[in-house]
Parts: C-alpha cells; sequence; structure tokens
C-alpha cells in the first residue's frame, strides 16, 4: 500500500507520509490528517510544541520522584514523632536494635502517583507516534527538548554523609539514581 500521497477528502489537499527518514516540510501530517503542515510557520510551531511537550513529559517525571520523596518524608516524621512520644512514656525500657518499618502509600497517594504516571505514559507515548513520522526536523525537536528538559527539571541533589560510622559503606543517593526510560515510560 503506497502510503506517499493520501487524499484528505478535503480541499484537494494531501498528506504526505514518509515511511522511511525525510526532510519534508510543507504536508507532512503528524499523528492525524489534521495535523497537516501548510506552510514553514506551522511546520515551527509543530517543532516547538513537541520541544515543548517533551519538557513537559521531563517535567511530569520529576513531579513523580518528587512527590514519592515527600510522602516518604511525611511518613518519616510521623514515625520519628511516634518513637519520640514512646520514649518519653518508657524512659526506662531498653531500647532495641534497629527495627524495620514498612511504609505502604494511602490508597490517595497511590491513585495520585498512578495519575502522575498514567500522564507521562501517555505523552511519551504520544511523542513516540510523533516520532514515528521520521522526520528528522521532529527527531531532532525530541531530542534537544529531552535535553534540555533534563537540564530544566531533574538537577541532581544528593546528600553525602562523609565521616561517622556509614563510613566506608554505600550510601543511597537522594531520589535514587535512574536507568533512562528504555522505551517510552
Amino acid at each position: 500500500m503506497d502510503h506517499s500521497h493520501m487524499d484528505m477528502g478535503s480541499s484537494n489537499a494531501t498528506c504526505t507520509h514518509a515511511m522511511t527518514w525525510n526532510w519534508n516540510t510543507i504536508g507532512t501530517c503528524f499523528l492525524a490528517e489534521s495535523w497537516q503542515i501548510q506552510n514553514e510557520g506551522t511546520f515551527a510551531a509543530s517543532c516547538i510544541g513537541v520541544f515543548l511537550l517533551v519538557i513537559c513529559l521531563e517535567f511530569l517525571r520529576r513531579l513523580g520522584k518528587e512527590y514519592d520523596s515527600f510522602i516518604l518524608r511525611q511518613f518519616q516524621q510521623h514515625l520519628a514523632a511516634q518513637v519520640r512520644a514512646s520514649k518519653l512514656d518508657d524512659s526506662e525500657a531498653p531500647t532495641p536494635g534497629p527495627q524495620m518499618v514498612t511504609f505502604r502509600a494511602t490508597p490517595l497517594q497511590q491513585l495520585i502517583r498512578s495519575i502522575i504516571h498514567a500522564v507521562a505514559f501517555g505523552i511519551a507515548y504520544i511523542l513516540m507516534l510523533i516520532a514515528m513520522a521520521f522526520n528528522g526536523y521532529i527527531i531532532i525537536s525530541i531530542i534537544i527538548g529531552a535535553g534540555v528538559g533534563k537540564f530544566l527539571c531533574d538537577w541532581m541533589i544528593a546528600k553525602v554523609v562523609i565521616g561517622g560510622e556509614s563510613e566506608g559503606q554505600s550510601t543511597k543517593v537522594a531520589g535514587d539514581l535512574e536507568e533512562p526510560s528504555v522505551c517510552c515510560g
């Protein structure tokens, strides 16, 4: 089936669907026939829009990490307050060794985490479908947007313990360093 020139059925405009790497501008369609590039201005706006969409994706990924850190800090503060209160009540009781406490997000917290993930996942798949137009300008816009988005939205901050008992042990970096997306989520 030849997809190079498909009739849209309106105003005699044709949509160019190149299934290989291309540098087409005018007549190119992205995602749907309704997103057809009519002139250089709409093509530039499309490149800028895709660039900003990738930055939004990086922002949502950061938002998810920050929200996870927030609810964990909130739990740790609540737990510390309980430990302080129990020490005041049992001032003569011997303190046991380290104890493990499991944290599980509340249904509302998990719902918020799921919504952030679903929106980021959806944006990533839309970007993948846009990239499947194999347009060099759009792909370059996606790559530059990913770099700028990472620079703006995911500045690495780590707390490093120097000296003390934990010296020589591997320390956990705040926010855990993660691998980039293997696919789209």
